[in-house]
């Protein structure tokens, strides 16, 4: 035993103020069980300090508790207790050795290079995961040293042998051997030092006897105990586990020994075939060699009857179905092995059986194919019959599975009626001229013998009078009436009259003689005429203006859709405030007193009813909607007239120029420009567009090439600043001459000038002319006389104008 060392330990005490007579108590030593008693430890009570009294092994014990407390004689405690943990420093005092003296092992050829096929175990007493005992595993010696000295390989760590590369080629050549391998184990890791053992290795070389294995047949629904042995490996090596693999998976399993299993009934119609893996592998898991393959093949039994069909719907046959027919083809299905007779299925008629005293049968069976067909016996309609057919395997031979099957017919109608109107004559129908689109005119009934309801389906459809598409037929087809309406407007000048017939037929094609050309109904309609009341150029009109708007303001122009229809008459209906009023005859809508309580955000909605001048019966109504909006910050001044211009219908390429109001006090004195925009009335906004030229005109134009020729007011609202002022523009649109001039009446010319005063005026405007340019000529003389006399750097920069 090596002395141990021992870290430095001093029991460290707080400084206590206490009595000198309990300053005079003994330090008393405790710990583990019979520590003290030992004397281990020991306490040095001048300074405290604790001692070891001799050496320690730390593979005895590796820790010491120990408890420091300070008494009086009579065992009061005056200090502690003081917890003291002694750990003991390991040093490499032990020696490693092996688990064994001497390994025995077998080798088989076959092995493959680097799979270890022994684990060498060795074991060091020394404190474990430190240098004193960690391991290292060497080869010292190969004896014989042939056909290769390094044969084998061992892993350092781990001590796992196997064989080297070199060997394993030599082994698959010939068998050699049998080998003594001298190996060492060594602590101290990769360091020179340390301490060490060894041990010999018997590695004897076998023959491989991991042989390829022939199928194995198996019958399903085997009846012997399980699990049931079917094959067996075997791996000559040592040390060997073997592993199992099936593919599908399946009820196999393999033992320690290598024998395998089957381990419950297979099942063919699951799965006919299965390919199974063996595996020999070492402790960790590693194939020693390639896996061998074991096919299992799955005999059949005759354990499946044969199975029909699922019955599902009742299968129709049409009554005077010539024998013959096909009505169904019986499948039924065997899931044993195909192409055997365990899967060989004939059929066998049950019923319906031949009636005593008729010939024939109804249906007849070919027993090889299971179809089913129509007999020489005639069926009818209505007719309801239960097929069953018996299905039987093995070919129908004795011992045989079988399976009765089961088919439903239904003899049904055919379609040999053709649909009838219950009247073919419609008496005349008179409509309005105006009648709307989409009226129903007349309703026509038709029946049909059939009972089938799909053969009752009908199809309606307007053979004659209807070239221009005027009417049109909807209908269901399974509820034998069409409904006869109007698609497009009536003419009474056109057509004052229609002669429509309509045809009705089948929608399923007739089964028998030729269908014809089908039943038909004659409906007569005769056109009342109807003069249309007036109709305006919008269905409605708004207007939005100010609630500062004095009376008087023309807001818009209510006009005729044509402007060469008759002349209207226009009042308004429920004008309930009396804030607007409407001329007669032009249809122009002003202001009649000031919006007082008006408020900016509310609608004002009155009625404006037109009457045919020549038939006042004749009317028309719409609705005017008035929005308010908040008045100018700025007192607009009234409505400011412009002289009236001239424009040319058809549109030219000419146009008004309008400008700013001339009373706007703030023209002078800022560069803030006028806005124009056409007033409220969309009549107005229609026929004309308004461009800005600069900041204080417009160019006022025609927007639609043709505009009535008459005198129009255009209102325009221009604002700056704040402002907003409505001017009357004034334009006398008239017909143009082939100059592109407007054709005007030319009066009597009045105050004709006199040469002498044609002399006057012109001397006048030249010495006008004279003066002023002496005036711009001196004061620029003068203002570059003052520039000369000013320094450079008080000369101000000019801006550019």
């Amino acid at each position: 035993m090596v002395p141990a060392w021992m870290w430095l330990l001093c029991l460290s005490v707080p400084q206590l103020l206490l009595p000198r007579e309990e300053a005079e108590g003994q330090i008393v030593l405790s710990g583990n069980s019979g520590i003290a008693a030992e004397g281990l430890f020991a306490v040095d009570p001048e300074s405290g300090f604790l001692l070891v009294t001799r050496a320690l092994d730390r593979e005895e014990q590796a820790e010491y508790r120990l408890q420091v407390t300070l008494e009086t004689e009579e065992g009061r405690v005056l200090w502690g207790p003081q917890l003291v943990l002694v750990h003991v420093k390991d040093e490499n005092d032990q020696v490693p050795h092996f688990s064994q003296a001497i390994y025995r092992v077998h080798l088989s050829q076959g092995t493959r290079p680097g799979i270890p096929f022994l684990f060498l175990e060795a074991s060091d007493g020394d404190e474990p995961g430190t240098a004193n005992s960690d391991l290292r595993f060497h080869i010292l010696n190969q004896a014989p040293a042939h056909p290769s000295p390094d044969m084998f390989q061992l892993e350092p760590r781990l001590g796992a042998l196997a064989l080297s590369p070199k060997g394993s080629t030599s082994l698959d050549q010939a068998l050699e051997g049998p080998y003594q391998l001298l190996v060492q184990v060594k602590d101290m890791g990769d360091q020179a030092s340390g301490h060490q053992a060894t041990a010999i290795i018997d590695v004897s070389v076998v023959e491989s006897t991991w042989l390829p294995l022939d199928p194995v047949h198996l019958a399903e629904n085997l009846k012997v105990p399980y699990p049931h042995q079917v094959a067996q490996v075997h791996w000559s090596g040592g040390n060997v586990h073997y592993h199992l693999e099936s593919q599908p998976p399946g009820p196999f399993d393999v033992d320690a020994e290598g024998k395998l299993y089957v381990t419950r009934e297979l099942d063919r119609e699951a799965q006919a075939e299965y390919l199974l893996q063996v595996r020999a592998q070492n402790t960790r898991g590693e194939d020693y060699t390639e896996a061998l393959q074991l096919q299992v093949v799955v005999m059949d039994e005759n354990d499946n009857a044969p199975v029909c069909p699922s019955p599902g719907a009742s299968i129709n046959i049409p009554e005077l179905s010539s024998p013959g027919t096909e009505v169904t083809r019986l499948l039924a299905e065997d899931l044993d092995a195909p192409d055997s007779p365990n899967s060989h299925v004939v059929y066998r008629l049950l019923s319906p059986e031949p009636e005593e005293g008729t010939e024939g049968s109804s249906f007849e069976l070919d027993s090889t194919s299971g179809s089913v067909t129509l007999g020489p016996r005639p069926l009818h309609a209505g007719q309801n019959f239960l097929i069953q057919v018996l299905a039987v395997d093995l070919g129908g031979a004795e011992g045989g599975l079988s399976s009765t099957c089961e088919v439903a017919v239904t003899v049904t109608d055919i379609n040999d009626h053709a649909p009838e109107f219950i009247t073919s004559q419609i008496e005349p129908i008179s409509l309005p001229e105006d009648t709307k689109p989409g009226t129903l005119v007349a309703t026509l009934m038709a029946t049909d013998a059939d009972l089938e309801p799909a053969f009752r389906l009908m199809d309606f459809a307007i053979e004659a009078g209807n070239m221009d598409g005027t009417f049109g037929l909807d209908w269901e087809p399974d509820s034998g009436h069409a409904r006869l309406r109007l698609l497009r407007n009536l003419n009474y000048e056109a057509a004052p009259s229609h002669k429509l017939v309509v045809v009705v037929r089948n929608v399923a094609e007739l089964v028998g003689p030729s269908p014809g050309p089908g039943a038909t109904a004659t409906v007569t309609l005769l056109v009342e005429r109807v003069v249309p009341p007036p109709k305006l150029d919008q269905e409605s009109y708004e207007a939005s203006v100010p609630v500062s708007t004095p009376a008087g303001s023309l807001l818009l122009t209510i006009q005729p859709s044509d402007p060469m229809s008759s002349p209207l008459r226009f009042s308004l209906v429920n004008d309930s405030e009396g804030w607007l009023c409407i001329k007669e005859v032009s249809g122009e809508v002003h202001t009649a007193r000031p919006l007082q309580g008006a408020r900016p955000g509310d609608r004002y909605t009155v009625l404006v009813e037109a009457q045919d001048a020549g038939e006042p019966t004749l009317s028309t109504s719409v609705t005017l909607v008035i929005h308010f909006l908040k008045a100018s910050s700025a007192l607009a001044p009234a409505l400011t007239p412009v002289p009236s211009r001239h424009l040319c219908t058809p549109r030219q390429n000419h146009g008004v120029v309008v400008s700013g109001p001339s009373e706007d006090p703030d023209q002078t004195n800022g560069d803030s420009p006028y806005s124009f925009a056409l007033g409220p009335n969309p009549t107005v906004q229609r026929d004309w567009r308004l461009h800005a030229l600069n900041g204080s005109h417009a160019y006022l134009t025609l927007a639609l090439h043709w505009v009535e020729p008459r005198e129009h007011i255009i209102p325009v609202v221009v604002s700056r600043n704040g402002r907003m002022w409505q001017l009357q523009v004034r334009v006398i649109v008239c017909r143009c001459n082939m100059e592109r001039q407007c054709m005007r009446k030319v009066g009597r010319m009045k105050g004709m000038p006199t040469k002498l005063s044609a002399v006057g005026i012109l001397v006048g405007t030249l010495t006008a002319i004279g003066i002023f340019l002496i005036l711009i000529f001196t004061h620029l003389t003068l203002a570059r006389k003052k520039d000369l006399d000013q320094p450079v750097d008080s000369v101000p920069l000019k801006a550019a104008v």
